[in-house]
């Protein structure tokens, strides 16, 4: 499946220094909503990040597209390891292209169907395979998952490094267990809390690291004083009107004095952090009031 989104008129300024972010899922529609719009549409539209979204159906060798398959020993569906290692092995090697882009929202499914036999894979080209992804160190496959590390601003950071990043988005009881053991390279959970699938973990990954590429936010400095960062809460934010109902901005905020200003926020974010996320300042021992 092909989905095709729009970049709006402002995908006239490129960038050599492009992120490529490959999403793997059986529902590829959830994603256009989140990827055209906002500060995501942005960073495409300024060429500073890619993103395919790539159907998991595709890439299944059974004539119906299945991907799943019963748990042995009994359970659940589970994602099947045939599907997932050609998704991976396509995207790395550049076999299929799916684009972002173009001039409406459409999903459209490709003209071929899939053959009910196995591909023709063999052990030793599977070790190839598997060798040749261990040693490339600019790109990351990631698993959707609750058995994974609690994602984190920190983590978020790390993940700029890579020019390429494999999101996968499981569903049901989740992927055979070799997919963890070869393939993932990581994997990641967004909360202790159960979801129908990763496609949400997915938008919130990718809508979390978009923000985060140089050149996506035109303000720097508001990246940098955000919540998580520096291991600290965000500070207090007021506006206009300066008084309402009797409810006043602190005089600080509207004095003008900008070192007093720093001052307060730094204070208060501090003090927040202290109140709500003491677990945040553990992390940061050289933390300094």
């Amino acid at each position: 499946m092909s989905v095709r989104l729009s970049a709006g008129r402002q995908g006239s300024q490129k960038s050599e220094n492009k992120m490529i972010i490959d999403v793997i899922t059986i529902f590829p529609e959830m994603f256009i909503p989140v990827i055209g719009e906002s500060i995501i549409k942005r960073g495409r539209a300024k060429g500073l990040v890619k993103i395919n979204i790539h159907d998991l159906r595709d890439y299944s060798s059974n004539i119906h597209k299945k991907v799943d398959s019963p748990s042995y020993g009994g359970g659940g569906m589970v994602f099947k390891i045939d599907p997932l290692f050609e998704s991976i092995k396509s995207i790395l090697n550049n076999e299929k292209k799916i684009l972002v882009k173009g001039i409406n929202m459409k999903v459209s499914r490709p003209k071929t169907k899939g053959v009910d036999k196995p591909r023709n894979l063999t052990k030793d080209s599977f070790n190839e395979f598997y060798e040749n992804k261990i040693k490339d160190k600019t790109k990351r496959t990631i698993l959707f998952s609750p058995k994974g590390k609690k994602l984190n601003q920190k983590m978020m950071n790390k993940f700029l490094s890579y020019e390429k990043l494999i999101l996968i988005a499981p569903r049901y009881e989740g992927v055979d267990e070799r997919v963890r053991e070869y393939l993932v390279d990581e994997e990641i959970s967004i909360g202790d809390y159960v979801l129908s699938g990763g496609e949400l973990p997915a938008m919130v990954f990718i809508d979390s690291l978009v923000r985060l590429i140089p050149g996506v936010v035109s303000d720097k400095n508001s990246i940098k004083n955000e919540s998580f960062e520096n291991s600290l809460l965000d500070f207090p934010h007021y506006t206009r009107p300066a008084e309402f109902c009797g409810l006043k901005v602190p005089d600080i905020l509207i004095s003008g004095n900008h070192k007093d200003i720093e001052k307060w926020r730094k204070d208060k974010a501090f003090e927040l952090t202290k109140k709500r996320r003491p677990d945040l300042l553990n992390e940061k021992k050289d933390f300094k009031k």
